[in-house]
């Protein structure tokens, strides 16, 4: 986050700065800036029709900032809309000494804002932790440990009659990803792109949004901070796993900091060209998982698949 010098005035009244935007070269107050970032969810949310009269939104809740952040913005816009309902989804995955303290923070949030919150483990539903699944596997962990949530979140927001699962997805995480698809030579993950990607047709999946796709991740942070939300802002202990995206998020930040709204302008070049690359590699049939019965384009889900991998 960008040193303030505190002398410095809001470009929108005489109160002090706390943050300097480099890319629009203004000052905001602590006002302002909360205020800016709430008319920017709410444009987001209007521009691209994420939440419709009748949705049952679960919001993916992990107790980190982002996640605190979309269900604090979310429940402010909407608490007054009787025809919107709105309750969180946690996983507990099991990381010791990181996920509890998280899900304490959650809890208690969704308890003071009067929110609807349930709680699901990986133990429960898998029969294995992440701290255990880490002594299995000797590589992939982080990707493996993303698949398992990411089935648990659809799984659990369907049976609790979600028609839409938001998440804290940031402007950062869809920059990288951007990036790290094209590195990587995988343009059939552009179709997971944007603030509500499509990811196949199949009744059992739930549209997944994400309505802090604008917002930097240094503003996200920020918001929390000043709105005084129960955030945890630790790091997973196994986030180390996934050199490539660290790699990426220091070569973002780098080009931030020399030419400022680079990663607004990677989205916006990245979202121009994902109607051709769908348009030109048609997602293959889903169907249901022998084992699960869960949505796969193969016989045999991921799930399955990292389960068996390691029984």
């Amino acid at each position: 986050m960008k040193k303030v010098n505190y002398r410095m005035k809001c470009s929108f009244c005489n109160r002090k700065s706390v943050y300097f935007r480099r890319n629009e070269g203004h000052h905001y107050c602590d006002r302002h800036f909360t205020r800016n970032i709430e008319k920017r969810v709410k444009r987001t949310l209007g521009k691209y029709k994420l939440i419709k009269k009748g949705d049952r939104v679960a919001i993916a809740l992990s107790g980190g900032k982002d996640s605190s952040n979309t269900v604090f913005l979310l429940n402010k816009i909407f608490k007054n809309n009787p025809h919107v309902e709105l309750f969180a989804i946690s996983v507990d995955e099991g990381i010791r000494g990181y996920r509890n303290q998280a899900l304490k923070n959650a809890k208690k949030f969704c308890k003071q804002l009067g929110l609807e919150h349930h709680v699901f483990s990986f133990k429960k539903e898998f029969g294995i932790t992440v701290d255990q699944l880490a002594k299995k596997m000797e590589s992939g962990f982080c990707g493996s440990c993303g698949v398992l949530k990411r089935y648990l979140l659809n799984r659990k927001a369907r049976e609790l009659k979600a028609t839409k699962l938001a998440t804290g997805h940031n402007l950062d995480d869809e920059a990288q990803t951007i990036l790290m698809n094209v590195l990587k030579g995988d343009l059939l993950r552009f179709a997971r792109l944007g603030p509500a990607p499509r990811l196949a047709d199949h009744p059992k999946f739930v549209t997944r949004i994400k309505p802090l796709i604008m917002i930097p991740e240094a503003e996200s942070k920020l918001y929390a901070i000043l709105n005084k939300i129960p955030a945890y802002f630790d790091k997973c202990h196994y986030s180390f796993d996934d050199p490539l995206r660290g790699r990426t998020r220091d070569f973002l930040n780098g080009l931030e900091k020399s030419s400022p709204g680079i990663k607004y302008s990677l989205l916006k070049s990245a979202y121009r060209i994902t109607p051709f690359i769908k348009a030109k590699f048609k997602t293959g049939k889903i169907g249901n998982c022998k084992k699960c019965g869960e949505p796969t384009s193969q016989d045999i889900c991921k799930v399955c698949s990292i389960l068996e991998s390691i029984s």
